[in-house]
C-alpha cells in the first residue's frame, strides 16, 4: 500500500516540473533571452536541488522522513507560485525555479527512502523501478497539463495552477504513511554542518566501488535526460516552423512531449528487468551507446519527414530511460543500510549536478553553432550524449586495466 501511495505522490510532486520546458519558447521571446539564458533557467531548478538534497537525504537517516517530504512539497509549491506570480525577468525567475528544485529534492529521494524502509517482502528493486518510472508519468502529465493551461490561460496561470501538486503530495505522504518506531521528530535533534555535508559518510559511500560506478553513470544519464526534456518542446516547435505544409506535425509540441515521456515509463521498468537477467553493467553500457546514436540521429533529422523525427524521438526517449531504474536500484542495494540515506543524497548530488549542467550546455551549444551559421540541433544533442559514451569508455578501460594486472 505504501508503494502505491508514493507512486501517486511522485506524480503530484512533479506536477509543475515541465511547466518551464513547455513555456520556454514563450518566455524566451517575451523576455528576449539567449539560448544560454533559457537553458540556464532550466538549470536553475537543479541548482536548488543540488544545494538542498545532501541535507534532505542525510536527514532521512536521522528523523521522520515524512516531515522532510512534507516540507519539500510545500517549498516546491512556493517556487512554482512565485514563478507564476512574481517573476518579471531572467534575474528573479531563476530564484523561484531554484526554490522549486530545492523543494523537489526533499521529495524525490526521501520518497524512495519511505518505500525502501517500509517494504520488507518481494524484490525491492522492482518497487524502486516503478517509483523511478513514475517520474516519467508525472513528467508527461506535467507537459500535457501545462500545454493546455498555457494555451488557454497563459504561462503564468500554468505555474500558479500546477503549484497545487507538490503541496498536495506532501500532505498525502504525511497523512497516508505511518511513522516508524525509533524515528525522531525534526525538533528532537540538533543540526550541524555535517548534516548538510556528511563528508565521512560520503567517503564510506565512495569507497564502495560498485556504488561509485552507479553514481557516475547516473550523472551522465541525468545530464542527457534533463537537457533533452528541457529542450524537447522547443525542438519540436522549431521543427514545425521549418516544415513545409505537407510535412506538418499532426500533434502539438507539448502533446508530443507528453507521449515521449510516457514511453519512458515501461522503458524504465522493462530496463530493470533486462538488467536483472543479463547483468546491470552490460545493460547500462549498451543502453548508453544506443542513447548516443539515437540522440545524434534525432538532432540531425530536422528536415526529414515528421514520422521519422517522431520515431527517432521515441527511440531516444526509450534509450534514455532504459537504464534509469537500473542505476538507482543498483546504488540502493550496493550500500549498507546505515549509510543508505547519505548514499542516496550523494547519488542525487552527482546525478542532478549533471542535470544542472545539461540544459545550459545544450543552450550554449545552440548559440555557438548558430553563430557559425548552423541550426545547431545536432551539435546540441551531441553535446549531451557524449558524456554517456565517456562513462562507458572510462569504465571499460578501468576494467581492462584491472584484468591486465590480474
Amino acid at each position: 500500500m505504501t508503494t502505491y501511495l508514493m507512486l501517486l505522490t511522485q506524480v503530484l510532486s512533479i506536477f509543475g516540473f515541465a511547466c518551464y520546458a513547455a513555456s520556454l519558447t514563450l518566455i524566451q521571446t517575451e523576455w528576449q533571452l539567449s539560448n544560454f539564458q533559457s537553458g540556464f533557467l532550466a538549470s536553475s531548478f537543479f541548482i536548488g536541488y543540488v544545494l538542498v538534497v545532501p541535507f534532505a537525504t542525510t536527514l532521512t537517516d536521522r528523523i521522520d522522513t515524512r516531515q522532510i517530504y512534507l516540507a519539500g512539497g510545500l517549498l516546491a509549491s512556493i517556487g512554482l507560485f512565485g514563478m507564476g506570480y512574481f517573476s518579471s525577468d531572467f534575474h528573479n525567475a531563476w530564484f523561484f525555479l531554484m526554490l522549486h528544485g530545492a523543494g523537489i529534492s526533499a521529495t524525490y529521494m526521501p520518497g524512495l527512502k519511505i518505500i525502501s524502509d517500509r517494504v520488507t517482502i518481494g524484490e525491492i528493486t522492482r518497487h524502486i523501478s516503478f517509483y523511478t518510472a513514475f517520474f516519467g508519468i508525472g513528467n508527461a502529465l506535467s507537459y500535457y497539463v501545462s500545454g493546455i493551461l498555457i494555451a488557454q490561460y497563459g504561462w503564468r496561470a500554468a505555474f500558479l495552477i500546477t503549484s497545487i501538486g507538490p503541496a498536495l503530495a506532501g500532505i498525502l505522504a504525511w497523512l497516508g504513511t505511518q511513522r516508524l518506531a525509533g524515528e525522531k521528530s525534526f525538533f528532537e535533534i540538533k543540526f550541524d554542518l555535517k548534516d548538510a555535508f556528511p563528508l565521512l559518510r560520503w567517503k564510506k559511500v565512495l569507497e564502495t566501488k560498485e556504488a561509485l560506478g552507479y553514481m557516475l553513470g547516473y550523472t551522465a544519464h541525468s545530464l542527457e535526460l534533463f537537457a533533452s526534456r528541457a529542450w524537447l518542446v522547443a525542438f519540436f516547435v522549431y521543427a514545425a516552423t521549418i516544415a513545409n505544409p505537407e510535412n506538418s506535425f499532426p500533434l502539438t509540441a507539448t502533446v508530443i512531449a507528453t507521449l515521449i515521456n510516457l514511453i519512458g515509463v515501461p522503458a524504465s521498468i522493462i530496463g530493470n528487468e533486462m538488467a536483472l537477467r543479463i547483468g546491470r553493467h552490460r545493460w547500462v553500457y549498451w543502453v548508453m551507446i544506443g542513447s548516443a546514436i539515437s540522440g545524434i540521429s534525432l538532432g540531425a533529422s530536422l528536415h526529414a519527414h515528421w514520422s521519422i523525427i517522431l520515431i527517432l524521438a521515441f527511440i531516444h526517449s526509450i534509450f534514455i530511460m532504459a537504464d534509469s531504474a537500473t542505476l538507482t536500484a543498483g546504488l540502493v542495494i550496493s550500500v549498507p543500510q546505515d549509510i543508505k540515506g547519505a548514499a542516496m543524497g550523494l547519488h542525487s548530488v552527482m546525478g542532478f549536478s549533471g542535470g544542472l549542467l545539461g540544459p545550459a550546455i545544450f543552450g550554449a551549444t545552440l548559440d555557438i553553432s548558430r553563430a557559425m551559421g548552423h541550426d545547431g540541433w545536432m551539435a546540441a544533442y551531441a553535446s549531451i550524449v557524449v558524456w554517456g559514451l565517456i562513462f562507458v569508455f572510462y569504465t571499460q578501460f578501468s576494467l581492462w586495466k584491472v584484468q591486465r594486472k590480474s
